[in-house]
């Protein structure tokens, strides 16, 4: 499999890795350095997205344009989400956008709606979300902690903290005067979001239209 690089910083350089370890080839890789039109995708099978917030509708757009299937990480540009997902099915290819590529983050997400639903009918306990990443990350609140947050009924606060060489960790709480309860994800390092994106490139391959990471892992 061919693959285009978009976006060449740290989770770029550790998918590239992966990618090359497991037998497949890096075709393009668009940096800061370097302009995604002055490239050759004529060789590229799938591109990756783990650009910035200010460039990623760009890229995206561009690599649908060529029925190039896009997995995108980048978060912060959703306000062109949809404009993405009309784009690919215009264009008859594949997308798949995902806050995080995280397996056990998937997970999360899906016990988070189940306690979320369990929670409705005990309004004692009030729901705060907290997050904790590397400084740095480039928005805040979190991509992640934006999708815990709509997962859950009510709009809730979300407390984030940025410290040295902090590969993330999400905290839901629900606390009552009596009790408190919590679910919580740790990343240990990098390579949980790495290794999901390269799951999702191997997956979308061939596919046509707009899909998530629940497509993947066959939830719901």
């Amino acid at each position: 499999m061919n693959i285009a690089l978009i976006g060449y910083g740290r989770m770029g350089q550790l998918i590239e890795q992966i990618a090359l370890k497991k037998g497949h080839t890096i075709s393009v890789i668009i940096n800061s350095s370097n302009n995604i039109e002055d490239q050759d995708f004529s060789n590229t099978d799938v591109a990756i997205d783990f650009s910035t917030p200010n460039s990623a509708y760009c890229n995206i757009q561009f690599i649908l344009n060529l029925g190039i299937p896009v997995v995108s990480g980048t978060t912060a540009w959703l306000e062109n989400l949809d404009d993405a997902k009309r784009l690919a099915k215009e264009k008859a290819t594949g997308f798949l956008y995902a806050s995080n590529f995280s397996i056990g983050v998937n997970l999360f997400f899906e016990l988070n709606k189940k306690l979320s639903k369990l929670m409705q009918n005990q309004p004692e306990y009030k729901a705060s979300i907290k997050e904790i990443h590397h400084i740095e990350k480039l928005d805040t609140p979190s991509g992640t902690a934006l999708s815990l947050q709509s997962q859950i009924a009510n709009t809730i606060n979300i407390e984030s903290e940025r410290t040295e060489n902090f590969p993330g960790t999400h905290i839901v709480n629900y606390d009552s005067e009596i009790d408190s309860i919590s679910i919580t994800h740790q990343a240990h390092n990098r390579n949980g979001f790495a290794q999901g994106a390269m799951i999702a490139a191997e997956w979308i391959i061939d596919k046509k239209g707009c899909f998530s990471m629940s497509d993947i892992l066959k939830i719901n």
